[in-house]
């Protein structure tokens, strides 16, 4: 059975829920010699369960080569998105680099595309906003690019409201990717009434909570000792413990929908409006059948509820400026 179909941006039909590619940089302590499944393996069982969306980025060390690879031979069943914009990521020294110049955006594209092993992409996203460069000019660029058939849609990633506003009046903004789960809910108080007006789908990425949804985090000695998570503030010492006694009432939805605690969080998000596509990572297609088979599950009113009350501490990014979460450009 194939899961049903969302459209996002009325533009672009996909799978209810698609598939991030950034596991394959190994954000969180992994090595690339784990055992894990073939991506071939696991982008071919991606689209037997109707998983279509396949997401990726110029930044995420091999995954383009990697899906690339995967596409091989069936890139017209794949709806393929990358992003640009992101030259370096932050550290706690130095905040990120970014660029949104038609040079640059123009050579990673066609970076990104040989990469790809393709002509072209269906969904182009501005990874982060560059501060420096008015999102006029940016997104002008990237229009470019749809008009020369390279790209197919425009999207944007952890873009404050004005500058959605303004890049949608310049070109049609199909999709905006930005951090949305039980345990990351700024969105929902401006970011996503806005979409809402302008018919731009929203795409969650670690709809997960990085992982802490799933039920398989129990402590902070569960990460490695390289994992990025130990440096944000809802996996601090002491926060971590108080975060995860909030999965109790995920559980015992979970276990009154004979589901696992992830389907349960992700349908809690797939609720939330029609063309809403979020996309788990992984690199085991036992997680990718969980994951797709979250769309089949319907939470009743009262369960909707319970998970809307759901509350966490801490911020969610350990850096919060250099527009990594609230990317601002100046006017043109």
């Amino acid at each position: 059975m194939t899961i049903p179909t969302r459209s996002l941006g009325g533009a672009v039909e996909v799978g209810a829920v698609g598939f991030g590619a950034m596991s394959y940089a190994l954000p969180y302590g992994q090595q690339a010699s784990d055992t894990t499944d073939r991506p071939e393996d696991l982008i071919g069982r991606a689209l037997e369960l109707g998983v279509t969306l396949i997401d990726t980025a110029d930044i995420y060390g091999e995954s383009e080569e990697i899906i690339g690879r995967a596409i091989a031979g069936r890139r017209d069943d794949v709806v393929l998105a990358t992003k640009f914009g992101i030259v370096s990521s932050p550290t706690d020294t130095r905040p990120a680099q970014l660029n949104g110049t038609r040079p640059y955006m123009r050579e990673r594209l066609e970076r990104s595309l040989k990469r790809l092993g393709t002509d072209h992409v269906d969904l182009y996203y501005l990874h982060r906003v560059d501060p420096s460069v008015p999102i006029e000019e940016t997104v002008g660029g990237m229009a470019e690019f749809v008009t020369e058939g390279k790209v197919r849609h425009l999207g944007l990633s952890e873009a404050a409201a004005d500058t959605i506003r303004r890049a949608h009046a310049v070109h049609p903004i199909t999709a905006l990717q930005t951090e949305w789960s039980l345990w990351s809910r700024e969105i929902e108080d401006e970011i996503f009434p806005l979409t809402r007006e302008l018919g731009i789908s929203v795409v969650p990425f670690s709809p997960l909570g990085r992982g802490a949804l799933t039920g398989t985090i129990a402590s902070r000695d569960d990460l490695p000792a390289n994992d990025y998570r130990r440096k944000m503030p809802r996996y601090a010492e002491g926060v971590l413990d108080a975060n995860l006694a909030t999965l109790t009432v995920v559980r015992e939805i979970a276990e009154a929908q004979d589901a696992t605690p992830g389907q349960v969080s992700l349908a809690w998000l797939l609720a939330k409006a029609p063309d809403l596509v979020p996309i788990p990572g992984t690199r085991r297609i036992a997680y990718l059948e969980q994951n797709a088979h979250a769309a089949q599950v319907t939470l009743a009113e009262d369960e909707l509820a319970r998970l809307d009350a759901v509350t966490v501490v801490g911020a969610r990014e350990t850096v919060l400026d250099g527009n990594w979460t609230d990317g601002l450009t100046p006017a043109p």
